[in-house]
């Protein structure tokens, strides 16, 4: 079995470097570099090798970039762009700060904390968890940093509760998706959750439009909290806990917050550590300190403590994985930018819409402009790239500018749902492995489906009474 396994595996891998040769030699638009078109093949290739998994996504990973520098598509240093990338590094560096929510203990305490609250069934679970995102995000400009270093962490403590072979081992997947999906929803909702927005504002500045904090939040709080209801109860229908009901969580939580005592030391250094992360996310982009620098402090204090060893880090393998395959991808989205890929399509999409009725034009540039995402390893890239010339075609085919500026920017955050690895937080919840790849793209899929409802129905009708159009 093992042998015939190993084969089925070596096929599947064969089947799909042959297709990356075989679309490296088709035809191209002449629109398009040669190199631009290689990379591309390289990057179609890494995807569905990720998908059907021959090999882990971390050697899928080195063999992409062992394809770019054998063939010359990428230098080697290139080809490395991305592991020096700060982003990457706040999302391994979320691992480790996670780990000294458990090793404290202060990671259980939140988690009954939150259960004491919102226990009594595993939706309201799911809810705490989105309503603690919701609460952060207008102060936190970074999701990587408010997702990966606040809520990871309680998300890591509220499963080690209830998965475990005497528990639910399915609770650990509608959690992950829930606190995963809140934060690309929330990212949305305001000017100051997530680090593209403030560039997205500057851009409809440059072209007339003015997009303030209070214009921001008042057009996305209507069709973003109707998104936070309906998508965890979705993720409950079509991944349901074991447990649904957890009628003595309360009581339970109770207990156990009774059993720990009071705030130990090692917990109080942990607690201080982390308020000290909070005020530097929130404040850095005044300051100059980024997200990662400020996570990298916040490690090196817990380093410095014992709180964590080197051997935790050494042995935090979900981490490491991320890395190779996170750097990899980000790698791979950069340069296919960089090398005009991303305007050569949007000019292409543009020569297609001209002439169209407004409405459906911007409807078809929205779809579009939402599903180019899975060519993206960043939310920040996919801004840079595409935001400004269909905004721009957006206005010249008669779309009320505000209403195309803030369409536009409610889904450069929404579209970070789609991959496991398209936006900052999806990396640091799928390295959990609690959701399979194949599952987490469908549901991605699905959920995208129902914000993009629930966004442009609901949110248009909102938006019809603030006068946007």
């Amino acid at each position: 079995m093992h042998w015939l396994k190993t084969n089925r595996q070596l096929a599947t891998l064969a089947g799909i470097v042959l297709f990356g040769i075989v679309l490296w030699f088709l035809p191209h638009p002449k629109a398009i570099q040669p190199v631009a078109w290689h990379l591309f093949s390289i990057f179609v290739a890494t995807i569905i090798g990720i998908i059907l998994k021959p090999l882990p996504m971390g050697a899928i990973s080195l063999l992409s970039l062992a394809f770019c520098t054998v063939t010359n598509t990428l230098s080697f240093g290139d080809a490395f762009w991305g592991f020096s990338n700060d982003v990457v590094w706040l999302v391994v560096f979320a691992f480790f700060v996670a780990r000294g929510f458990v090793a404290t203990g202060l990671g259980n305490r939140m988690a009954y904390k939150i259960m004491s609250f919102m226990g009594k069934n595993s939706l309201g679970l799911g809810y705490g968890l989105v309503a603690t995102d919701f609460l952060l995000a207008p102060m936190i400009p970074s999701v990587t940093a408010r997702a990966g270093g606040i809520i990871f962490p309680i998300f890591k403590a509220l499963t080690q509760v209830f998965t475990g072979k005497s528990h639910d081992p399915k609770m650990g997947g509608f959690l992950t998706l829930c606190a995963f999906q809140g934060s690309v929803i929330t990212s949305a909702m305001f000017l100051t959750a997530m680090a593209g927005n403030p560039l997205i504002s500057e851009i409809a500045k440059s072209h007339g439009v003015e997009i303030s904090w209070v214009s921001w939040a008042l057009a996305a709080i209507v069709p973003g909290l109707v998104s936070l209801i309906a998508v965890p109860y979705f993720l409950f229908r079509v991944m349901p806990p074991t447990i649904r009901q957890t009628p003595h969580a309360r009581e339970m939580a109770a207990e156990k917050l009774a059993e720990m005592g009071p705030i130990k030391p090692q917990e109080w250094i942990m607690m201080g550590t982390f308020l000290l992360m909070i005020v530097l996310w929130i404040v850095g982009p005044q300051i100059g300190i980024k997200a990662a620098v400020a996570t990298i402090m916040g490690l090196s204090i817990l380093l410095v403590s014992g709180i964590l060893k080197w051997k935790d880090i050494l042995e935090e393998q979900s981490a490491w994985d991320t890395f190779i395959w996170f750097a990899t991808l980000v790698t791979l989205a950069n340069f296919l930018n960089k090398l005009g890929m991303a305007s050569w399509f949007g000019n292409w999409v543009v020569s297609y819409v001209q002439g169209w009725e407004w409405v459906s034009a911007f409807i078809a540039l929205s779809l579009i402009y939402f599903f180019t995402h899975y060519f993206f390893a960043s939310n920040v890239a996919h801004i840079g790239a595409m935001y400004a010339p269909l905004f721009i075609v957006a206005m010249a085919l008669g779309t009320p500018p505000e209403l195309a500026a803030l369409i536009l920017a409610f889904f450069s955050n929404l579209f970070g749902g789609l991959t496991h690895y398209g936006s900052g937080p999806a990396p640091i919840f799928f390295g959990v492995g609690y959701v399979p790849i194949g599952q987490w793209w469908k549901i991605g899929f699905q959920v995208a489906i129902i914000n993009i409802s629930i966004w442009f129905l609901i949110g248009g009708a909102w938006w019809k009474i603030l006068g946007l159009w």
